[in-house]
């Protein structure tokens, strides 16, 4: 696998790559991580990386941007952005029919030190937006055991800094965790989890693959080795019976507490709205390690959850939608409107499979509010092209499909008691093709063949 190759298991890893490939900036100037990271990361935002060399009152830089840039991604499998959902979609495959166990140690460097004192206000997390409720975990790696089974679970969630050794953490109702929380909480027992911040990209793809792709009794960690070629290495925690990732930066270990919520939030979403302040489930820490000298890693909420999201929940929509409606040829959830609207591309050899791609998508995922069926002619990687296709391809009188009062997300301001409305977009061209809807088309020329100056 061209992770293993390159050996990019680890955060340093990826800062010597993105270094050498002139994909890392680095900000030398003391910054607050209050406001101003976040502040100046945004007007970076899916461009070139950024590792904050000196923040205000922290010990430890701190990286942001590995990924809000797409492309950059795909290089790291040598492929294409385009291609990427399948080559993450073919490593899920083979997952399944030959998983891999990970290995367990007792040391590794995730836990060269271990802090005598649980004191999470040194940990340099930021404040991102000027309306959140404080300081956030963004991008870390829950890993949890199934209370019946001790199967593993990997998710990545937002946790709100509220005390020395306090968070409150937002649980996904539908998610893995909280069926494991729910299992715990009901014998009166807290759940004990573990948190690696700063892990390479394969664990994050498997902390934010979709149920669909990972169903609760596998052990999404074997993603994460499929991925990287070679089985994920964990270490044993200190202070409770869950293993964490052992080329981390920092590990945080802990309970979520039982019947106990503690106000979350207001948190800037990747929805572009704040999420409100509510009661919410409440983490408790028992233990920090840490390497030697660690990088701390924060994600911005916009593109980075889009690109680090949708890589691999695509990988997981293609596969069952494709399984339903074989004429679908690629997916792909929109950029302006993740994780809501996703365009699919079909194949169409007669009327009506369009709408059979609609009603898969809408099932493909639960936060799906809008299905745009596109022809293989346009690219769907192009929001331009689409659009194109829905301008001049659908006819609003009779090629929508309206689906009322279906389970919405309650992320979306337009979701109502939990409810919202769907709609399905046919932008193919009907069948049989009339000479009006005959794309204009030029040569296909290869450029490498003329001489042009200032290419």
């Amino acid at each position: 696998m061209n992770f293993q190759k390159r050996q990019l298991i680890d955060l340093q890893a990826y800062l010597d790559y993105l270094d050498k490939a002139n994909h890392l900036l680095r900000v030398k100037t003391e910054v607050d991580a209050v406001y101003e990271l976040a502040g100046i990361a945004k007007k970076f935002e899916g461009e070139k990386a950024i590792l904050f060399e000196n923040v205000k009152d922290s010990d430890y830089p701190v990286f942001i941007g590995l990924y809000w840039n797409r492309d950059v991604i795909a290089d790291f499998f040598e492929t294409s952005s385009e291609q990427l959902p399948f080559v993450l979609k073919d490593e899920i495959r083979t997952w399944h029919k030959s998983p891999m166990e990970p290995l367990i140690s007792k040391t590794g460097p995730a836990n060269e030190v271990i802090e005598k004192k649980v004191d999470l206000n040194k940990l340099p997390m930021p404040h991102h937006a000027e309306g959140d409720g404080g300081r956030y975990l963004t991008s870390t790696v829950v890993i949890a055991k199934d209370p019946d089974t001790g199967v593993r679970n990997l998710s990545i969630h937002r946790m709100m800094l509220v005390g020395r050794d306090r968070m409150t953490i937002q649980l996904e109702e539908y998610g893995h965790l909280m069926d494991y929380y729910k299992r715990a909480e009901a014998r009166g027992e807290a759940l004990e989890i573990t948190m690696s911040n700063g892990v390479d990209f394969a664990v994050s793809m498997a902390a934010a693959a979709p149920a669909s792709a990972a169903p609760i009794d596998t052990d999404e960690l074997g993603i994460a080795s499929q991925i990287r070629g070679a089985p994920v290495e964990l270490i044993e925690a200190q202070t409770v019976a869950v293993e964490a990732i052992a080329n981390a930066q920092f590990v945080i270990e802990g309970h979520i507490l039982p019947q106990v919520r503690e106000d979350e939030g207001p948190y800037a979403e990747v929805t572009g709205y704040y999420a409100e302040r509510a009661p919410r489930w409440v983490f408790v820490a028992t233990a920090v390690t840490r390497r030697a000298n660690p990088v701390f890693h924060s994600i911005l909420s916009g593109m980075e959850v889009y690109n680090a999201f949708a890589t691999i929940t695509e990988a997981g929509i293609f596969e069952k939608v494709n399984a339903l409606v074989p004429a679908v040829t690629a997916v792909k959830l929109s950029q302006g409107s993740i994780p809501y609207h996703l365009v699919i591309q079909i194949d169409k050899k007669f009327e009506g499979i369009q709408y059979n791609a609609i009603m898969a998508g809408f099932t493909s995922q639960a936060f799906i509010k809008m299905v745009t069926v596109v022809d293989t002619d346009v690219d769907i990687f192009n929001l331009a092209d689409v659009e194109w296709a829905v301008a001049t391809r659908c006819r609003f009188d009779k090629d929508l499909l309206i689906d009322k009062d279906s389970a919405g997300h309650r992320l979306n301001p337009t979701s109502e008691d939990d409810l919202w409305t769907r709609v399905g977009i046919d932008a193919t061209v009907p069948l049989p093709i009339e000479e009006k809807y005959v794309r204009a088309k030029m040569q296909d020329v290869a450029l490498d063949k003329y001489d042009i100056e200032g290419l």
